[in-house]
């Protein structure tokens, strides 16, 4: 059987401390260390790195296309092609890939990482549709925020019909697009929309989405969806969470510029609250997301605070020393709680 070499080192270390135990006998264990090989070289990871190397390009070259006026005029000179048509092609295309790739998925499973990548080249064409038919209807008004709110739609519709959870991550991000461009609307552009700045208003954002993601679990026909959804509504809490604890809820960086970061230890308290209270439920109802969203974050929280308050008025030796016994001190006690979970 041939493993990458982290699983062979790993499996080594396994077999080595089963023999220190008692548990298998030196005979036992030659057996079980000839029964697999170590690959010269891991082809599945290469594929994988050179799809999303190719698909990053490839959102690269699109965005570029998007957003640059030169390159959009020169095109236009050269085939003058509407809008329209150009929205109508991308989608067709759009269509036409996703049918392939969900096709793909049924007869060829073990090609998953290139299976993956013509389903997210689909949904790149899709944004690219969007955008086009967007421009086509343009009228001036600088209202963008329908567009967004009708991508979440069709990427939710698709990653419902193929039970995609890949095409339902673009839903999520796009909805928190939607979110902030609208709110950005509402409030003409102003820092402030009823009273909060952008991440006090996500806060809020990833609280509802989470909050969703649980009534998504209690239905049969969504229920798929809800790890994706939760993750995503995590992610969108805590680090808008992070943020308020270092900003604060102040409209631009120059109020922001102008108050001491110990005026903003509230923002930083209810911050750390939510990590704690994460880290609880996690251990009470065995939830591993949000256990280690807590933690983690509750550890960014710390060290942030430890910049923000230290930085300037301690000598760098001691800073970095500090920081140093601070990281061993973490390294240690983690490997200390491993080697009781191996043991166990």
């Amino acid at each position: 059987m041939k493993v990458d070499i982290e699983k062979s080192e790993f499996l080594d270390d396994m077999i080595e401390q089963w023999q220190n135990d008692g548990l298998i006998n030196a005979e036992t264990g030659n057996k079980l260390r000839q029964s697999y090989e170590a690959k010269n070289f891991d082809w599945l990871r290469l594929a994988q790195y050179a799809f999303w190397v190719a698909l990053a390009c490839g959102f690269i070259a699109l965005g570029s296309l998007l957003i640059d006026n030169a390159i959009l005029n020169y095109l236009k000179r050269v085939y003058n092609t509407p809008n329209i048509v150009i929205a109508l092609v991308s989608g067709g295309l759009a269509g036409w890939l996703y049918i392939l790739g969900f096709r793909r998925k049924k007869k060829l499973p073990n090609l998953r990482f290139s299976n993956e990548a013509i389903v997210f080249s689909a949904i790149l064409l899709t944004a690219n549709a969007i955008a086009y038919f967007g421009k086509s209807l343009d009228n001036g008004s600088g209202n963008f925020t329908v567009l967004i709110l009708i991508s979440v739609f069709i990427y939710g519709g698709l990653g419902y019909f193929f039970n995609s959870k890949l095409i339902w991550i673009f839903a999520l991000i796009s909805l928190g697009a939607w979110f902030g461009t609208e709110t950005g609307y509402l409030s003409r552009w102003n820092y402030y929309f009823l009273g909060m700045n952008y991440p006090l208003r996500f806060v809020v954002f990833g609280a509802a989405l989470t909050a969703s993601s649980f009534i998504m679990k209690a239905i049969p026909k969504t229920k798929q969806f809800f790890q994706v959804t939760y993750l995503a509504g995590m992610v969108y809490l805590f680090i808008s969470l992070w943020a308020l604890s270092v900003f604060g809820n102040f409209a631009s960086l120059e109020e922001w510029y102008s108050v001491r970061q110990l005026n903003l230890f509230y923002w930083a308290l209810i911050s750390a609250i939510v990590c704690v209270g994460s880290t609880l439920y996690g251990l009470k109802y065995r939830d591993d997301i949000a256990r280690e969203f807590g933690i983690t974050f509750l550890f960014v929280n710390l060290y942030t605070r430890y910049f923000e308050y230290f930085w300037d008025s301690w000598h760098k030796a001691l800073f970095f020393s500090v920081l140093a016994a601070s990281f061993w001190l973490i390294g240690r006690k983690a490997e200390k709680i491993w080697n009781v979970e191996f043991l166990k």
